[in-house]
């Protein structure tokens, strides 16, 4: 029996190939009970293999089917086929029973094009309203890649495969039969390489690799093996996306790096967080700190250069010296103009510049050693001594001298300089003046212009010492989502998806449409995949799934069908010659089977023509 006519859980008629991949074939089908058009995936038998396997795999299938959402591939059924080969052997046929999708695999676009960053941030945004949806459900996919995502021919996103992934690798099938869908190496989180429980945040780094391969054309980590690659995933940090396509923003910059964190804490914690940051970033609003404290690879926290934010370019060891005094009065350090050297690079192999930041130093060396100051804290015990230094300084700077009361610029205060509603620039330079500190931290506001001053902390007024540091909390405009592609959806999943991007369903129109079905949506305002503030209000155009035919009886042939097959009516058309003629057809319409107005989408339409002698 052939392909084209087999017949799977006496229901399921399969039709043409349509994919294939390491762990399974589909199929479009029918499914004969519903007279649905479907698709039908078929598992390699061997995954059957484990007696168990069948119960995991239908459990898994079943909560997937429960996830009903436009950004997911809906699963209809699932099962096992069992048959009986020539030799009396029993053959197990996992199979899935899914929606139909018209479109491409995303693996397939990355392989034939570049995308663009919108692109990258549009794709990545339905992927993560699916994440939403199914952890919400309690399913954790655990095989994101791009073989798993559809884009569909509205450019719509539909993730697949939910819970299968658990379901095998539950088993006790092999790596080698699995490794297509307990999770392709490329895209393996830390994690999974390590054996580890996987949560919700194993998907989301998943999500981090897949959106940094379509911003540069290729995952961050590659190897000969798999097992190299996922040595990379636990080991190594990814050069940033920006340094392989430059016309990468440092705002996704940052969003990826904190998504490809190798500590699951420091990532996003979920995906709706992670799709926030990502439609922020969109309009240029970088990650400058995040809520748990860690910061992206590329970024390590540097307690020198944060304490030094508004130094002006001066020889780099005399700075310090006057600021050590400054903070802690009595307080000097200094190093023999023989050892000067020797501490620059004990201070160098510490990790930090000694070009930027201060701690030593230098004191010209004196004809007799009896002769050294002996004022201050004094150190002539080679490369050991200045680490100690180092260290001692350091610690002063990032908040030792705190502790020991050393702030306060000496006993002045300065009364913190009102910048609320200034722009961030004109803030900075006031506070800079005043010879404070600026920290400054962004928020959203839907009320206040982006780049302008909503608060300082310490706040306007108060006294406070030299150096002090100010924190100045600017707008960041807005919280900017990105507007869903609802084309094709019902009115009530385009509802769903509206309510799920964080914006409000506004006026719904009904127009006329030769292709888009009855009660599926034609098009929105706003468009979609344009970054607009959450909170927007959406207004829909909805098919009456039907078309206004035009008279054309009288007409010339050609211009009937031309009238007939135009956009706005998309008819077929049919010819037929009228009753009683023994001549041959001519050219004239004489009759239409359809007639004029207001008449249901896509039917053929017979003309009847002339007789001509």
């Amino acid at each position: 029996m052939t392909d084209g006519n087999r017949i799977i859980a006496g229901r399921y008629e399969l039709g043409e190939l349509i994919g294939r991949g390491g762990m399974a074939e589909v199929y479009s089908g029918t499914d004969t009970r519903l007279g649905r058009t479907v698709a039908i995936k078929l598992l390699k038998a061997d995954l059957a293999a484990d007696s168990s396997f069948e119960v995991r795999f239908r459990q898994e299938a079943q909560a997937s089917a429960r996830m009903a959402h436009p950004t997911i591939v809906r699963v209809y059924d699932a099962g096992d086929e069992v048959s009986v080969d020539a030799n009396g052997v029993d053959r197990h046929l996992p199979y899935i029973v899914m929606e139909l999708v018209k479109g491409e695999v995303l693996r397939d676009i990355l392989r034939s094009r570049k995308l663009t960053q919108q692109e990258a941030i549009s794709y990545t945004n339905g992927i993560l309203t699916a994440l939403e949806f199914s952890h919400a459900a309690g399913v954790v996919h655990r095989d994101i890649k791009p073989a798993n995502v559809m884009i569909t021919e509205s450019n719509q996103v539909k993730v697949m495969d939910f819970g299968i992934a658990r379901a095998v690798s539950d088993s006790s099938a092999t790596l080698a039969h699995t490794n297509g869908i307990v999770g392709t190496a490329q895209y393996f989180s830390p994690e999974q390489a390590r054996g580890e429980t996987v949560d919700l945040r194993t998907d989301l780094y998943s999500t981090g690799v897949l959106l940094y391969e379509m911003l540069t054309g290729k995952p961050p980590f590659t190897g000969d093996t798999a097992v190299s690659v996922a040595y990379q995933h636990v080991s190594e940090n990814p050069v940033p996306p920006s340094m392989v396509n430059s016309s990468v923003s440092l705002a996704i910059d940052s969003v990826v790096m904190k998504a490809l964190s190798k500590d699951r804490f420091a990532r996003f914690q979920s995906a709706g967080e992670f799709r926030a940051a990502l439609a922020a970033a969109a309009s240029g609003v970088s990650i400058e700190q995040f809520n748990d404290g860690a910061q992206p690879a590329t970024a390590p926290m540097d307690p020198i250069a944060d304490a030094t934010l508004v130094m002006e370019e001066v020889d780099p060891f005399d700075q310090l010296l006057a600021e050590v005094n400054e903070e802690a009065t009595g307080t000097v350090v200094e190093v023999a103009e023989e050892e000067y050297e020797e501490v620059e690079n004990g201070f160098n192999q510490l990790g930090f510049e000694t070009g930027t930041t201060q701690v030593v130093t230098k004191v010209p060396k004196k004809k007799n050693d009896s002769d050294r100051p002996s004022t201050g804290l004094f150190w002539g015990l080679g490369s050991g001594g200045a680490v100690v230094i180092i260290g001692l300084i350091v610690w002063l700077i990032a908040g030792g001298a705190s502790l020991l009361s050393f702030g306060g610029g000496g006993g002045g205060k300065i009364s913190v300089a009102d910048v609320v509603g200034k722009t961030y620039e004109e803030a900075y330079t006031t506070l800079t003046t005043q010879q404070l500190l600026v920290d400054r931290q962004l928020q959203q506001s839907d009320t206040i212009p982006m780049g302008t001053v909503i608060s300082t902390d310490p706040p306007a007024g108060q006294q406070v010492g030299i150096k002090t540091t100010i924190t100045v909390y600017v707008s960041a405009g807005a919280e900017q989502v990105v507007m869903p592609d609802l084309s094709g959806m019902t009115e009530q999943d385009a509802m769903l998806a509206i309510i799920d991007a964080k914006l409000v369903l506004g006026k719904i129109t009904q127009a006329d449409s030769a292709t888009v079905p009855q009660n599926m949506v034609i098009s929105s305002n706003p468009a979609a995949n344009k970054s607009i503030p959450a909170g927007s209000t959406i207004d829909l155009v909805i098919s009456t799934g039907t078309v206004i035919v035009p008279n054309v009886v009288n007409l010339d042939l050609n211009d009937a069908t031309t009238q007939l097959t135009s956009a706005s009516v998309g008819y077929l058309v049919s010819t037929e010659v009228q009753t009683g003629c023994t001549g041959t057809a001519g050219t004239t319409v004489v009759a239409q089977s359809i007639p004029e107005g207001i008449q249901p989408q896509g039917q053929t339409i017979i003309l009847t023509l002339n007789c001509s002698n």
